[in-house]
């Protein structure tokens, strides 16, 4: 059966960073239920295993799934960081590690953060400058190793 997430591995898109349990990705523009443009920052800590649920990970994983979470939600440097598993478009792992930018008025905070006018979108070319702006912050915070 196929699996968007397990695709997206494969092909390395989107990843920023990732171990032998984790990867830690940034949504894409064709991700199921996308329109071509997505929020900017917008990160998921996924387990390269194939599983369904927070039931199904390992002690390990957990484990991993939480600290690329940690990492993920610093390297963001956002004014506030929200997680979330929800499920229904992928049936694969992914904790939702979104960042509530500085000015965000308070009628769009979660889960309308994508909704504001002025909320920092974009397609595959930004999305790629994003992924790369926040690998150079994780590979500089010191918290991280």
């Amino acid at each position: 059966m196929a699996c968007y997430v397990c695709d997206k591995h494969r092909a390395g898109d989107g990843v920023v960073s990732g171990d032998d349990l984790m990867v830690l990705t940034h949504v894409l523009p064709d991700a199921p239920g996308a329109d071509g443009r997505v929020y900017l920052g917008h990160l998921t800590v996924e387990p390269r295993r194939h599983v369904a649920g927070l039931a199904d990970l390992t002690d390990d994983e957990a484990t991993a799934l939480g600290r690329w979470a940690a990492r993920g939600a610093r390297a963001l440097q956002a004014e506030h960081v929200y997680s979330s598993v929800v499920g229904h478009q992928v049936d694969h792992l992914h904790l939702h590690i979104v960042p509530r930018y500085p000015g965000t008025p308070r009628e769009y905070w979660w889960p309308r953060l994508d909704e504001w006018p002025d909320a920092p979108m974009g397609g595959a070319e930004e999305v790629t400058r994003m992924v790369d702006d926040i690998r150079a912050r994780l590979d500089v915070d010191p918290r991280a190793r």
